[in-house]
């Protein structure tokens, strides 16, 4: 069979696409890349769609065997990369041919790598996507974490336009971020008081970190509401729980909650959140609702300006 199979899975590395999108009605979670841009750049150096299903490796560890010949694409996180013991640049497409081994190594900065191979992998849609969520058990293989053995099909490819990312472009992962925010419904549950602390304080990011949260800790934030009807919960929701530490909710988050949310951090910056390790620190800035959309509009025209280096 065609494919690429895992002689070691790493700390945690999954098979995403893009993510399952219009099934929160039967309670299923969105689930994709929690870093967006270095997965799409990842499928655009291969040649795909941006929906191609690619594997995100978390921390590192992942080694792969070749058995076809094809292409690949690996962005994300520094970390250290060989094929067949010689180290290879990121950020580029790289040839593969049958029996070469693919090794990852630990992330040196960021915490989230992304590989996109040619065509992408064919894994068959769950509830219409092949986006792992492991809490749920659908997407990926069989809902769960690469395994040992692993076999993960994709087609032979005899040609590709090898292409890199100019270094301009590469993104820095730094291990200090300023999130910004757009504040909830729930925002006058919070006083001005507590509003003031929440956005001048900075708050370190805890060991309790996954795919469907992340907790902060530092100055606590109090609300007004002792207790709500569980709702929906968006991306980037910020909750913040009993204990006033804030959490912030990633691509697994469960679809309702009912806990206080003063506001939600836009997309862009969710993605920026995934890439720091535990200890790193986080700020806060508040913007309006029409910010968001200008952020948003402005990223999406810069991205599609840039163009990729022709290597062949």
């Amino acid at each position: 069979m065609s494919s690429l199979e895992v002689l070691q899975p790493g700390l945690l590395s999954l098979i995403q696409d893009a993510g399952r999108f219009g099934q929160h009605r039967i309670g299923l979670t969105n689930g994709g890349p929690l870093d967006a841009m270095a997965f799409q750049w990842a499928n655009q150096l291969c040649g795909n769609a941006a929906t191609a299903s690619a594997i995100e490796i978390s921390i590192g560890g992942l080694v792969l065997l070749a058995k076809t010949d094809t292409y690949i694409a690996i962005t994300g996180a520094t970390m250290p990369v060989t094929i067949n013991g010689i180290q290879v640049a990121l950020w580029r497409t790289l040839k593969i041919v049958q029996g070469d081994k693919i090794s990852f190594g630990y992330a040196t900065s960021g915490a989230r790598t992304y590989l996109a191979v040619s065509q992408g992998f064919d894994i068959p849609l769950s509830f219409s996507s092949t986006a792992t969520v492991i809490r749920e058990g659908i997407g990926g293989l069989n809902g769960q974490k690469l395994q040992r053995g692993d076999i993960l099909p994709c087609p032979p490819t005899a040609d590709c336009k090898l292409l890199a990312l100019p270094s301009a472009e590469i993104p820095i992962y730094a291990n200090s971020i300023t999130l910004r925010v757009v504040l909830g419904y729930q925002q006058d549950s919070f006083t001005p008081v507590q509003q003031r602390l929440f956005f001048s304080s900075q708050y370190q990011l805890s060991d309790k970190v996954d795919r469907m949260g992340f907790r902060l800790q530092g100055q606590k934030i109090s609300s007004s509401l002792t207790g709500i009807l569980s709702e929906g919960i968006c991306h980037g929701a910020i909750q913040i729980p009993a204990d006033g530490q804030p959490i912030v909710l990633m691509n697994d988050r469960q679809t309702i909650g009912g806990y206080p949310k003063i506001g939600s951090v836009i997309a862009l910056d969710t993605a920026k959140l995934s890439q720091l390790m535990p200890d790193s620190w986080v700020n806060f800035t508040q913007i309006s609702l029409e910010d968001a959309h200008n952020i948003n509009h402005l990223a999406k025209q810069r991205t599609t300006s840039i163009e990729l280096i022709n290597i062949s």
